[in-house]
């Protein structure tokens, strides 16, 4: 969980880092150039290398240092959060590489070779967190986590080469979640944090993931299907609060139960097993804003960063409760 949070930070330090450096319109920054430009290309690089660098410098000093090192270690999570976490490497490598890719596109990069670039930077600063995590003896290095960041990359990677255009999106939507028992608020705060950006960013309960497919691409060139309309499936889960259970321990000073202070003997267990977690699946309607035609050069590029979010909008959900749901609106 915390890496997703973190991974999600970065995407955004990721642009504004870039856009920062670079003194140019953010119109500019979307617009390729008309060729190869060696000036801006330097820019990108040293753009890309002291964000790389100050992000990594800033996720041990905020993070890691808090823990003890340990010898570099494997690690299995693959059941945890039912594969939540999963599914947010995923879109997080899959918008860094989003990011790169047009960076390198602005300083006139062939579309194929800033594809290829900006898929390796998606990969590798993930790549670089679960290094990190294997170093740290509260965690370990997770191939789960690895896979899923190939995963995303991957798919950017594979809609570029392919098509030469985002197809296929990989986006996400989330909603501040109220929890009506005390107990689960109280634990939803611990696990999810109190405040309205870190329940946005960290509640799995809340959180759903989506394949967003753009029709029209796919069909022949005369048909009529509008080009800004897409299906998308999705997939969330919920009842959770815990990784794996939900059971949960305080120590005798009422805090939760650690690797850090499990050696404590006092300590009080809540047992909420009566809560099954489950998973959601989901079919909707999506937005894809780039298919939107507008002459405002402005709008055009806060439609590219609008595409990492799901539009709300009608939803059938089916679970692994064997329940059939619609939502007027899904956030």
């Amino acid at each position: 969980m915390k890496k997703i949070l973190l991974a999600f930070l970065l995407v955004l330090f990721v642009f504004t880092s870039s856009y920062s450096q670079q003194k140019f319109s953010v119109s500019k920054f979307i617009t390729p150039a008309d060729s190869f430009n060696k000036h801006r290309l330097w820019e990108v690089n040293g753009a890309c290398a002291s964000t790389f660098g100050v992000a990594m410098i800033g996720l041990n000093y905020a993070w890691y240092a808090n823990y003890p090192r340990s010898s570099f270690h494997f690690f299995n999570d693959n059941k945890e959060w039912l594969q939540m976490d999963k599914c947010g490497h995923s879109w997080t490598a899959y918008n860094e590489a989003f990011i790169a890719s047009t960076m390198y596109q602005w300083a006139g990069v062939s579309q194929r070779k800033a594809a290829i670039y900006g898929a390796a930077w998606g990969f590798t600063l993930q790549l670089t967190i679960e290094i990190l995590d294997g170093l740290s003896k509260e965690w370990g290095f997770s191939p789960g986590d690895a896979t899923a960041n190939t995963i995303g990359a991957g798919l950017f990677l594979g809609n570029e080469l392919l098509w030469r255009d985002q197809r296929v999106r990989l986006k996400f939507s989330t909603t501040r979640r109220n929890y009506d028992d005390a107990i689960l608020e109280q634990r939803a705060n611990e696990l999810y944090g109190k405040s309205l950006p870190e329940r946005i960013l960290k509640d799995y309960n809340a959180q759903s993931y989506w394949l967003s497919f753009n029709i029209a691409s796919f069909l022949k060139k005369e048909n009529h299907f509008p080009k800004w309309l897409n299906v998308a499936v999705g997939y969330g889960a919920d009842n959770m609060f815990g990784a794996l259970s939900n059971t949960w321990s305080y120590d005798i000073n009422g805090k939760p139960l650690s690797s850090a202070n499990a050696a404590t003997q006092a300590f009080t267990t809540i047992n909420r097993n009566d809560l099954n977690p489950y998973r959601q699946f989901f079919l909707s309607p999506d937005i894809d804003f780039t298919k939107i035609k507008t002459r405002h050069k402005l709008l055009r590029d806060l439609f590219q960063l609008m595409n990492m979010i799901k539009f709300p909008a009608p939803t059938l959900e089916y679970n692994s409760q064997h329940q059939t749901k619609f939502h007027w609106l899904l956030i």
